[in-house]
């Protein structure tokens, strides 16, 4: 057989594996709970993973890899950052929220998680939370989508068109029916295939160029600088490198797996196993692309074309060729991990935060998860139809909008867990005033690079629009709830609720 057939065979037992799990969460899945947050019966290591994969995306193999391999060192600062939130995260965000949003009415979903915990009778903060997820996270999983395209179109010389059919078809099966359990599950696997895939590769890699320290001579002898984590860098570069970590806070996609976890001991441990497995996976990723310098620097007559393609193309090398199908599958559960984290968080806000709302009338459970599956049908076919013509915009879209989410809910979801006086137009106007900042700024930023740019225009363009947006909406956010703060002896007794649970690691009963 071929190399490709063999590479076809393993993305094949990929894919038929997703369905299985799919089919498999299907079966589990009864009322809305289950289909939008897994009955809250997550456990550490499934958690921990799921959260993982659902973050990282194509990024961690591809991205990372070549923007180290053409860069050098000086480009782990994001990875740093990026490790550190996530650790803050885990650490001050998972136990609270998973506590909290019980408390509060047992909330599913992020908007419905303010709007229960602020007391909003005019449901005016849950709309706007709902409509802003709604809309750019139809855009993110557009672009993954179109990423899925193009693993497609470069892997296999296939039509682009076709491999964007194919992975939405998948992604999007797995998701409609299995719900929050078969994304979660999944996403398992994938954080597995992945994290497997990027220890290989450099371990494998290591040896074939000839151990450790032939492996820097190679990497010196391209460039010396490459092995230096500061050469080209500022001190506002690293800064806003390193403020990546702030984003996490606010990532509906990532923080609703904390209110998923069974319990807070398994939310201590999947902290340990998260954190653990993002450690490792970085720095194999980082690995990956060093043992990519030393091995073409040592192997001339090799060319690599796309810099962030070095994890595919020495996964072809060094494995059988049913190994590196494997390898390229890593890459697609990437793209795909990601897709459906978002899918079912879009569904949730759409249904959950958006219809209950517009129509109050009551449906039963099994009706809500059938919208939930529709919802989830309607959503990829917009995203698939946004997909269609490679559209620069939505890819730059996604650029910011990790920085648009961090900046317009991180704030809000810091300070009410961890702050009684927060009030429904104190978050309002933080989640306003930050999303609004991350776009202007990116736009005045983007004038930087064109004729007439002023010092201010390109200081603006060299800070990342996540630290002015965070700290405005967290100022925003402070300001406006001091002036509107009225004491709500309900917003006391859950706050007090859920400081005596977390204190005594109980579980509170369903």
């Amino acid at each position: 057989m071929s190399d490709t057939t063999y590479q076809i065979i393993a993305l094949i037992i990929y894919m038929a594996a997703m369905l299985f799990i799919g089919w498999y969460a299907y079966r589990k899945t009864v009322n809305l709970t289950d289909y939008m947050l897994g009955g809250r019966g997550l456990g550490a290591a499934v958690g921990a993973l799921s959260a993982g994969a659902a973050d990282m995306s194509g990024w961690l193999l591809m991205g990372l890899p070549g923007a180290i391999y053409v860069s050098g060192l000086v480009e782990v600062w994001i990875a740093i950052g990026l490790t550190i939130g996530a650790y803050l995260n885990w650490f001050f965000v998972a136990p609270r929220l998973r506590m909290y949003s019980f408390v509060t009415s047992d909330s599913i979903t992020i908007p419905s998680f303010l709007e229960n915990r602020l007391k909003d009778n005019s449901r005016l903060l849950r709309i706007v939370s709902g409509i802003i997820i709604l809309i750019f996270f139809t855009f993110y999983v557009s672009s993954g989508m179109v990423a899925g395209g193009v693993f497609f179109e470069s892997s296999f010389g296939l039509d682009y068109h076709l491999g964007l059919v194919i992975v939405s078809a998948v992604v999007v099966a797995y998701t409609l029916f299995g719900g929050f359990l078969a994304v979660s599950y999944t996403d398992f696997v994938q954080g597995l295939m992945m994290f497997l895939a990027l220890i290989l590769v450099p371990l494998i890699g290591v040896f074939v160029t000839g151990g450790f320290s032939e492996t820097a001579d190679s990497i010196r002898a391209v460039d010396s600088t490459l092995l230096n984590f500061t050469t080209g860098a500022s001190f506002i570069g690293i800064l806003s490198a390193v403020a990546w970590g702030l984003g996490y806070f606010g990532q509906p996609h990532i923080i609703v797996r904390f209110m998923a976890i069974k319990t807070l001991k398994e939310v201590r441990q999947a902290r340990r196993i998260g954190i653990s497995w993002m450690i490792l996976s970085l720095l194999g990723a980082t690995a990956t692309a060093l043992v990519g310098i030393a091995y073409f620097q040592q192997n001339p007559n090799l060319k690599l074309g796309d810099p962030e393609g070095v994890f595919i193309v020495l996964g072809q090398i060094f494995f059988h060729p049913l190994i590196a199908g494997f390898m390229l599958a890593a890459v697609l559960a990437a793209i795909m991990s990601t897709i459906s984290s978002q899918l079912i968080v879009t569904s949730s806000a759409l249904i959950e935060d958006l219809y209950k709302i517009a129509f109050k009338k009551v449906s039963t459970d099994k009706q809500y998860v059938s919208l939930g599956r529709l919802a989830v049908l309607v959503i990829a076919l917009i995203a698939a139809f946004l997909a269609w013509e490679q559209n620069e915009t939505i890819l730059d879209l996604v650029a910011y909008a990790w920085a648009g989410f961090g900046a317009a809910f991180g704030p809000l979801i810091l300070l009410s867990l961890f702050w009684r006086k927060l009030t429904t137009w104190g978050a309002l106007a933080g989640m306003v005033v930050g999303a609004a900042t991350v776009i202007i700024w990116d736009a005045i930023g983007t004038a930087s690079d064109e004729k007439g740019a002023t010092a201010l225009t390109n200081f603006i363009g060299s800070v990342y629009e996540i630290i002015p947006g965070f700290i405005l909406c967290l100022l925003g956010a402070i300001i406006i709830s001091l002036i509107t703060y009225r004491k709500n002896a309900e917003i006391e007794r859950e706050f007090s609720e859920t400081e005596r649970l977390i204190k005594e690691k109980e579980v509170p009963v369903k």
